[in-house]
């Protein structure tokens, strides 16, 4: 299992990059291979991606979400094993600190080999400058969801 760290700030209020994040559906806008992400109930994701050309879909679960802080996911099913956490700190008024860190488990000989070779590491690395890009010339979000979901 690799463990991707990542880091950014990005130029809007605390609460834009958060409500940004949470419309799951918009991640394929700035996420590298994710061609969809249907939000199924309030803590669950089916998402379906492409990379290298092999084709996955699985589900995630929300096991923890704190509104302008922190949500915390895990895969519940498919071929896909990762999870995760995106935090969500204020600098200032107008500046926030936005960190991803995700356990990423590599199923099959492609992502296995992306893995060796640090393309996943890049990818989300990749995915988090693209977020900072995306909600910086939005300049607001695109909806929110402000519910609370704790661990169980």
């Amino acid at each position: 299992m690799s463990t991707v760290k990542e880091t950014v700030e990005v130029e809007v209020p605390l609460g834009t990059a958060y409500n940004q994040w949470t419309q799951f559906q918009e991640f394929p806008k700035f996420m590298e291979g994710v061609e969809e992400v249907r939000q199924l109930d309030d803590s669950h994701n089916h998402w379906t991606t492409k990379i290298g050309g092999v084709r996955r879909e699985f589900d995630t679960e929300i096991v923890d979400q704190l509104p302008d802080e922190r949500i915390t996911w895990r895969t519940v099913s498919g071929d896909t094993h990762q999870k995760g956490t995106v935090r969500f700190q204020r600098v200032d008024d107008t500046h926030t600190r936005v960190e991803l860190v995700m356990d990423v488990e590599p199923s099959g000989a492609a992502e296995k080999a992306a893995d060796m070779t640090g393309t996943i590491d890049r990818r989300i690395k990749g995915d988090m400058r693209r977020f900072k890009d995306y909600i910086e010339h939005r300049g607001i979000e695109s909806g929110s969801w402000r519910g609370r979901i704790t661990p169980g």
